[in-house]
């Protein structure tokens, strides 16, 4: 990534009342403490220079045979542990490209919310605690997915400039155009956005049905993540919920909008996953 990508950013522009812009601090390598620098990918299996020394065993087990099983064990509330699925490498990339494009997606939807709450609570000062409410979930999990791929070192897209740009414009576009086309704005990328998490949800939930079926666990730090992945899903569609609730459908023109929209959704998706 080139050093102009490196370095810490903040938006110039005025935040609304009760609503504070992010501070793009995950680009700057300082943030990354020491501590996180240490942290390997998601810790699935131990790593081969740490492994426990053998030790002696007490005399009354002498003659027990040593465990044959080669993956680390996980603590069940069923009774017996069960050992933990280390990820393949093609797990491992599908992990990465995800949690780039979440950490993304949600500081986009920041931006949009940002950019759109000075000129809608301006005309429909009903708005302002709707928009705050949503403003601080997408902060919420904004903050989420910057602590993970800054803890597992997950290199973030190199489009985030271009997509700060493009979701500040297309926020305060919208709002500009009226109510009903910033709540379609809302409902076309939180559509495409509770699409995504939806399917990633669905991949980690079949992993972990396998491993099962083997007797096995995906690690407590992946279980988290699908719990974590199923909440922010359905606060996104909570979103889209508000969104039609508020006259969404009644923007025009409505088809066109939206279609160009999740189009856009769909494309910066598929750039960032590899980008």
């Amino acid at each position: 990534m080139s050093s102009t990508l490196l370095s810490p950013m903040s938006l110039v522009c005025r935040a609304p009342r009760g609503i504070h812009y992010p501070v793009l601090d995950f680009l700057a390598p300082c943030t990354i403490s020491a501590v996180s620098r240490q942290s390997s990918r998601f810790h699935t299996s131990p790593p081969r220079s740490s492994q426990p020394p053998i030790t002696p065993q007490p005399s009354n087990t002498t003659n027990a045979p040593p465990s044959q099983s080669p993956l680390p064990s996980q603590p069940s509330k069923d009774g017996p542990t069960k050992p933990i699925r280390p990820l393949t490498q093609e797990q491992r990339a599908f992990l990465s490209s995800a949690l780039r494009v979440n950490q993304t997606g949600e500081l986009a939807a920041i931006l949009i919310y940002a950019a759109q709450s000075p000129v809608l609570t301006r005309s429909h000062p009903h708005l302002r605690p709707l928009m705050k409410h949503m403003y601080d979930q997408e902060a919420g999990h904004y903050k989420y997915f910057n602590e993970v791929i800054s803890k597992h070192r997950i290199r973030p897209t190199a489009m985030t400039p271009l997509w700060t740009a493009a979701a500040s414009i297309l926020g305060w576009s919208t709002a500009v155009l009226g109510r009903e086309a910033a709540m379609a704005c809302t409902e076309a990328v939180e559509t495409e956005i509770g699409t995504h998490y939806n399917e990633q949800v669905g991949v980690l939930v079949d992993w972990a049905k396998k491993c099962e079926a083997r007797g096995e666990s995906l690690g407590p730090e992946l279980e988290a993540l699908i719990g974590e992945l199923r909440r922010i899903r359905d606060e996104e569609l909570e979103h889209l919920d508000h969104a039609v609730e508020n006259d969404a459908k009644a923007a025009r023109p409505y088809e066109a909008l939206t279609e160009v929209i999740r189009g856009g959704c769909r494309g910066a998706i598929w750039v960032s996953e590899r980008v």
